[in-house]
């Protein structure tokens, strides 16, 4: 296996992920198109494969790549980009286009977290931003050549730092936001009734990322566990 990226064997459901309406409409949208893509293609229209995901954190984008990928049968590449980011001068761009070429047979999705880590905004007034400007080249004349069978996913927390040009690349741009309590409530009923009743007594939080509910709820289901052993002994 390349450094360049690892392999996620995840097996993460559709129906695992809470999306907001917005992005659950578009996500649906997409996998239809990707469903009758054939017949779409014959008549030369083209059929979106390039998906950026922006927004809050611990609100899902992450665990909606390997979902997709489940979903759709394909193997889920994620960029290792403490490899590919590199201190040597040009050598960041050259990680990028060994990347795209030992993927470009695959069928597969390819998924680059952080993005805004290589894709920064190129200032052309800063003679210090030239290896920025050499990265984001590179990967704005790969994603232009990237292959119609894979799908390219990208996540960020800091959509605003990322260069114009590539945000314009993604035909479908995802914003995740922060769950209503309403969700929440929701979110917090389905992940607590896998356990048993004595155990779901918790204070529930509100006004925070599903991934800081999910952390509140296995906090408290195994604190009321293991106070129920002690109590016994």
């Amino acid at each position: 296996m390349s450094a360049l990226f690892f392999i996620d064997r995840s097996q993460i459901q559709l129906n695992d992920v809470v999306f907001n309406d917005g992005v659950a409409s578009q996500i649906d949208q997409f996998l239809k198109e990707y469903q009758f893509r054939d017949i779409l293609m014959q008549y030369d229209l083209p059929v979106s494969n390039k998906i950026l995901l922006y927004g809050q954190t611990g609100c899902g984008k992450t665990m909606t790549a390997k979902a997709i990928a489940k979903h759709l049968d394909k193997k889920l590449i994620i960029v290792n980009l403490g490899t590919i980011v590199s201190s040597k001068l040009g050598e960041t761009a050259k990680n990028i286009e060994g990347l795209f070429r030992e993927i470009q047979y695959e069928s597969a999705v390819l998924f680059f977290d952080e993005f805004d880590s290589l894709g920064q905004i190129r200032d052309y007034d800063n003679k210090d931003n030239s290896e920025m400007k050499r990265v984001v080249n590179a990967i704005l004349q790969l994603i232009d050549g990237f292959p119609q069978k894979s799908i390219l996913m990208a996540a960020t927390n800091q959509i605003q730092m990322i260069d114009p040009a590539l945000v314009r690349r993604f035909e479908l741009q995802l914003e995740y936001t922060s769950p209503s309590n309403e969700v929440l409530d929701d979110y917090y009923d389905n992940m607590l009734s896998k356990y048993p009743l004595e155990f779901r007594e918790m204070q529930r939080l509100y006004e925070v990322s599903f991934a800081e509910a999910k952390n509140q709820i296995f906090k408290s289901v195994k604190s009321n566990i293991i106070n129920s052993q002690l109590a016994v002994l």
